[in-house]
């Protein structure tokens, strides 16, 4: 199959300019000013975006939690990033605590093969590493996983001590890998938590009241200090609070190897969802909590001046119906996540639109720099002749009210919309992935045909 897209506004990080692209099977294959060649299809693309497509570097499919598992499996959740204009997405295979990570990553491996829509990777996250098993790590970057995520949160869960932090760091900068750390100090937050059950304290709102910014300030400064002296690059994930992005500043400007995400709904959701009535704040109960309304701006900043390097979505959907609801005697018993990889393109976008980024730093902060950060590029994450064929056609004056029940913005498996009433300009129109037209005009043409990409070591490009 051969498709030639034409007369779009084709925009990378770095590029800007009209002309057509010819996709000759899974790739691109030449890019001009009108283009002369025999296409199977024609795509018209005036007065669009022709636009690398969107990778989510932090999203939990089919992934169990606090006695229940996220809504949405590897079938349904890359069918929805399709429809958002999301074409990758890494996601997070889990050691089981006293097992195998390799046995953690056949488990994931089982779970999305045959499912996914569009391309996926690992993060491994690793839940104890002795010294026994620190081999194990070379031999995930040996199967194209090639960054690890470990957490001082969710103690007797996910969380690991200084020591394994210090151990795995090391390891992973030896092999030339990446470490994606969940910063927040875990210990002390399960204190502040018990003193509040005690006193009765148990809605919603009190997820947000016991997480204080210092205690995610204080976990990030100490990953960073521990992945100074273990020399292995560090990403921060779904970085919420200004008092966080302030550490992440501070080493940079030092030198440190340090990056960070953040997630739309720090951009545009804030504490005071935790305060709607009939237990509807339990819909924004996620981890990091939602801020105050003024950290948003510092964000916004981070985003523009270079200091917070990607969006990720950490899309975690639990249903609010059955799943969400486990938790109504108590915030502590009720699943922390939030749908929304299918609302990110969008969102991110009405940053463009109200002058906060310009187009070059929204293709970076949705697509490059993910892959350039996690050993995607250049076969992921720009539009380049013999890049991946994965491209979204973008109608920037396309408008659009996200809604659970807007059928052209909702296909995840969950029964509400993190962004419920939200109205934006700007919106996917066709979507490939790999050559392959997933969505045109906004509906499903195709599913299935995702792979698992084994992405390259850290510093090195993916041929």
């Amino acid at each position: 199959m051969s498709i030639l897209i034409k007369n779009g506004r084709v925009v990378t990080a770095v590029d800007d300019y009209v002309a057509d692209v010819f996709i000759e099977g899974e790739t691109v294959r030449t890019i001009g000013k009108d283009l002369s060649v025999q296409a199977d299809r024609t795509i018209d693309a005036s007065g669009k975006l022709v636009i690398p497509g969107g990778i989510d570097p932090h999203t939990h499919f089919d992934m169990p939690f606090g006695g229940t598992t996220s809504a949405d499996d590897f079938e349904s959740g890359t069918l929805a990033a399709a429809f958002g204009g999301t074409t990758t997405v890494i996601d997070f295979a889990i050691q089981t605590k006293g097992e195998s990570t390799l046995k953690g990553l056949d488990t994931w491996h089982a779970k999305a093969e045959g499912k996914a829509s569009i391309d996926y990777a690992f993060h491994m996250i690793i839940t104890d590493m002795n010294d026994e098993r620190l081999p194990e790590m070379r031999r995930l970057a040996d199967a194209g996983v090639t960054s690890y995520k470990l957490f001082m949160a969710y103690p007797g869960v996910l969380y690991v001590d200084d020591g394994t932090l210090y151990r795995a760091f090391r390891q992973a900068g030896e092999n030339k890998t990446r470490i994606c750390m969940h910063a927040e100090n875990g210990i002390v937050i399960d204190e502040i938590v018990k003193r509040a059950v005690a006193d009765g304290k148990l809605e919603p709102k009190y997820h947000a009241l016991t997480r204080p910014t210092r205690m995610e300030a204080e976990g990030v400064h100490r990953a960073i200090a521990i992945a100074e002296v273990a020399e292995v690059p560090l990403y921060i994930v779904h970085l919420s609070s200004a008092d966080a992005l302030e550490e992440v500043k501070r080493a940079r400007v030092r030198g440190v190897d340090v990056v960070a995400e953040t997630c739309p709904q720090y951009l545009y959701l804030d504490q005071s969802y935790y305060e709607r009535p009939d237990f509807e704040g339990a819909k924004y109960v996620m981890t990091p909590a939602l801020r105050e309304k003024w950290n948003q701006e510092v964000l916004w900043q981070g985003l523009q001046f270079g200091h917070l390097a990607s969006i990720a979505t950490d899309h975690c959907p639990f249903c609010f119906k059955d799943q969400k609801e486990l938790g109504r005697d108590s915030f502590t018993k009720i699943p922390n996540g939030a749908p929304g990889v299918e609302n990110r393109m969008a969102l991110i976008y009405q940053g463009v639109r109200a002058g906060r980024l310009g187009l070059n730093r929204y293709v970076e902060l949705t697509s490059t720099a993910a892959a350039k950060l996690f050993g995607l590029f250049p076969k992921k994450g720009t539009i380049a002749v013999g890049s991946d064929a994965d491209i979204v056609v973008f109608d920037p004056e396309r408008k659009e009210t996200i809604s659970v029940n807007n059928e052209r913005t909702h296909h995840m498996k969950v029964d509400y919309s993190t962004y419920e009433g939200f109205e934006v300009t700007g919106y996917p129109d066709t979507v490939l992935s790999r050559g392959r037209v997933l969505v045109e005009g906004g509906k499903l043409a195709q599913k299935g045909g995702g792979r698992f990409v084994k992405r390259a070591h850290t510093g090195e490009l993916l041929r």
